[in-house]
């Protein structure tokens, strides 16, 4: 496989580490946590308003189970796969499923055959990604290149990012009804004020959580992980420079949100993305591309590691 090819993949898998939500550990209840409430104005809700408005958009959500979808990722230069990112089609989160054409600069850098978009399909802790007619010449015919999740995290040797990634896409799905749950735990949750957006009135609201917040808002995890993995797995992503978690949303008149911007903060800079929902409840029929078009990408890894043994044997 071209470098340029090594270098989309690694690209695509950046990003779907992201909108998977394998950082990003939510609580699916939608509980929140209710505090007192002190006087409010016209543009100002108290705690109980707020938790109330937002249980209710989770409800709905959760309810809706799938939209459409169209989203921007922006990534620090020093990151891996560095700069900007759009993602467009649907999603859906019960179960979890993605089908989205992307393009932008991070795919596109210092890459002059580089093609302008490339489909994504998320579903079954899988991801595929359509390489393109030239890489499909070069493998068969076989254009699109299979990421199974719990076939990296086995090869990762990691006991909690196993965990982590073998969790289902139901628990990691950065879906809008989560990243709802997730806000609701923020122990600094804010009502911003109405706002007009994509046309409508809304109200918007943002908070703030640490890693080891999302840990204990998120039950799964609880049960998932013992004291010293969850350890681990703090320890490993404070390795990576992860430092905070801020998630906005905007929430219209029917309950439904219609933006959300969630900002990484990580020590090369913050890993920004912005998310616009429509059409809620819209079919999200996903579908696995063809076996005869698909080859592993973990089984052509360990291929290229054996050709690699066998050709320092015959030295």
């Amino acid at each position: 496989m071209a470098m340029s090819a090594w270098k989309r993949a690694g690209v695509c898998l950046t990003a779907a580490v992201v909108v998977a939500g394998v950082a990003g550990c939510q609580d699916g209840d939608g509980g929140g946590k209710k505090k007192a409430g002190g006087s409010a104005d016209s543009q100002v809700q108290t705690q109980n308003q707020m938790t109330e408005v937002l249980q209710a958009a989770f409800k709905k959500t959760s309810e809706a189970k799938s939209s459409k979808v169209r989203m921007t990722m922006t990534m620090p230069a020093a990151m891996d796969g560095g700069g900007t990112m759009e993602l467009s089609g649907v999603q859906g989160w019960d179960p979890g499923v993605m089908d989205v054409t992307m393009k932008g600069s991070a795919l596109t850098a210092g890459d002059p055959d580089a093609p302008e978009q490339i489909r994504m399909i998320m579903l079954d802790d899988a991801m595929y990604m359509d390489m393109g007619a030239k890489q499909a010449a070069e493998m068969d015919g076989k254009r699109w290149m299979k990421m199974d999740f719990g076939a990296i995290a086995e090869e990762s040797g990691d006991p909690a990012l196993q965990k982590q990634l073998t969790g289902g896409m139901e628990n990691m799905n950065q879906d809008p009804a989560q990243q709802l749950a997730l806000l609701l735990e923020s122990p600094n949750l804010k009502h911003v004020g109405p706002e007009k957006v994509d046309g409508v009135q809304t109200q918007h609201y943002k908070g703030t959580l640490s890693f080891e917040e999302m840990l204990d808002a998120n039950k799964g995890t609880k049960s998932l992980l013992s004291a010293k993995e969850r350890q681990e797995l703090v320890d490993s992503v404070e390795k990576a420079g992860m430092k905070g978690y801020d998630t906005q949303v905007w929430v219209n008149e029917d309950n439904y949100p219609v933006k959300m911007v969630v900002g990484m903060k990580f020590t090369q800079g913050t890993m920004n993305m912005t998310a616009h929902y429509s059409d809620y409840g819209a079919a999200a029929d996903v579908q696995a591309p063809p076996a005869s078009e698909t080859f592993d990408f973990m089984e052509m890894l360990k291929e290229l590691e054996g050709l690699g043994e066998d050709s320092e044997a015959g030295l």
